[in-house]
């Protein structure tokens, strides 16, 4: 299996630490907000990862975190008038609820910055023990060039980053030993959470965080540490320096990352009016039809999303589905039980779009190739089944092209249709349960509607919803 490295950038094979095993660390969101679509496709993307290496027989520690101390959140928290742990705890559980509708599987362990902040004071202390930190006024900066290798994953070179870059340059950059340090600990402003630290009462630098959530869940080496290729630098590049400087080793084996989305070919921005969450997608299409389009493309290509794009992936993850529909009806109705010589000669054949399957993923989990085979399994099974065929022969071809689907997280199997009678009685009861002021029984309605492919939009004139 051989994956795309960012470090040493080429394809290199994958090789485990430990036999058998894969720790991986993905950077999660900033939960002030509902995830944007940009969110989702690290999300998508690393969650096939993991996917394809169970399906190999590894055995995956999957850590992904969430950022919940951060001055967007803070910011937030002050316009509403309530605490930043409040927003933040809102929408982590809105982020799961998305996650789960896109089929993401619960990682390993989801760690919260502000769960973890003891942790934080520890690393910094043996920074700054190590001479590779350094505290004024209560501000706690790493020395930057006192990590001879820091620029290696983004091959940027410190004198020119000084010279032509103030991307890492902060406010307080005056106190600073050199205009390059960055902050690891910084005190409160009014207003703020705060931790009590030897140094001020104040909050980490968001970089120390995935530094010792990484440490704490997945141990001073890992396998794969992942994200959008934004946090190349200067994130993941801050992330090394301080975690290499701490553990005296290599911090992590690959770096992947994923390429941008933009939308109708322009970046994502709410000052361009083109911002999209994945609540507003689910309310349009099913977010399995998402989840097809994010993988349609190989995960290092920037990809393009637009209403265009996505009607001709519904159509085409309904080529899938409407297959999948037709072997399951043949089974239902089929007198044949056994399978031919014909048969099972047909059944040997289809081995060979797994295999095809496979190579696509083995080549830096090239899903886009893995899904043509998925379509060339497809065909097959549309050419070679028929009333006439047995059971066994095409249960084979379902669960063949069902497995493979699973793999990619993509729920291919129709859900059941509810009957208008049943989801005007449903409706009926959250405007009950809303009346009572039981907001959790309404929002529970809400989202077993949504499950089922049901949106509810609330107007003037009443409750209106529709199929997805």
């Amino acid at each position: 299996m051989k994956l795309y490295n960012t470090m040493t950038r080429k394809k290199e094979e994958f090789v485990p630490l430990e036999e058998g095993k894969v720790k991986m660390y993905v950077c999660g969101p900033t939960v002030y907000n509902f995830i944007h679509i940009g969110n989702a496709r690290p999300m998508i993307v690393f969650d096939t990862v993991r996917r394809y290496f169970e399906y190999k027989g590894y055995e995956v520690k999957f850590v992904s975190n969430f950022t919940d101390v951060d001055d967007k959140i803070i910011k937030k928290a002050l316009e509403e008038g309530v605490t930043a742990d409040e927003i933040a705890g809102r929408y982590i559980e809105e982020c799961k609820k998305d996650m789960e509708s896109l089929n993401v599987k619960p990682a390993t362990a989801n760690p919260m910055a502000t769960q973890e902040i003891g942790g934080m004071i520890q690393m910094i202390g043996e920074l700054i023990e190590k001479g590779h930190a350094y505290e004024k006024n209560g501000t706690v900066y790493f020395r930057t060039r006192s990590f001879k290798d820091y620029g290696k994953l983004s091959h940027k070179n410190l004198d020119d980053l000084k010279s032509g870059g103030r991307e890492l340059l902060v406010s307080g950059q005056d106190e600073k030993e050199d205009p390059l340090d960055f902050v690891l600990w910084k005190p409160k402003k009014d207003g703020e959470p705060y931790w009590d630290a030897p140094w001020s009462k104040g909050r980490p630098g968001w970089h120390i965080e995935c530094s010792e959530m990484s440490r704490k869940y997945l141990g001073e080496q890992i396998d794969i540490h992942a994200g959008g290729e934004d946090l190349i630098f200067p994130h993941h590049e801050n992330e090394i320096a301080q975690s290499e400087a701490c553990n005296g080793k290599e911090f992590a084996h690959y770096w992947m990352h994923n390429g941008f989305l933009n939308i109708d070919n322009k970046k994502m921005s709410k000052s361009l009016g083109n911002f999209r969450t994945v609540r507003e997608i689910g309310e349009q299409y099913d977010l399995q039809v998402f989840r097809f389009f994010m993988l349609s493309a190989h995960y290092r290509s920037p990809l393009n999303f637009s209403a265009e794009l996505m009607e001709a992936a519904k159509n085409s993850f309904e080529r899938i589905t409407n297959a999948v529909d037709h072997l399951k009806h043949l089974i239902d109705t089929t007198k044949t039980e056994t399978m031919t010589e014909a048969e099972i000669e047909q059944e040997k054949k289809s081995e060979e779009f797994v295999a095809d399957f496979e190579k696509a993923m083995e080549d830096d989990f090239n899903t886009a190739d893995a899904i043509t085979a998925i379509f060339e399994l497809v065909k097959f099974a549309n050419t070679t089944a028929d009333g006439e065929s047995s059971k066994v022969y095409t249960k084979a071809l379902l669960d063949r092209i069902v497995s493979l689907c699973d793999i990619l997280g993509l729920i291919v199997e129709k859900k059941e249709e509810m009957l208008d009678a049943d989801i005007e009685a449903l409706i009926e009861e959250r405007t009950q349960a809303r009346k009572e002021k039981n907001f959790k029984r309404a929002d529970e309605i809400r989202d077993e509607l949504l499950e089922k492919g049901i949106v509810l939009k609330d107007t003037r004139e009443g409750v209106q919803w529709k199929r997805v």
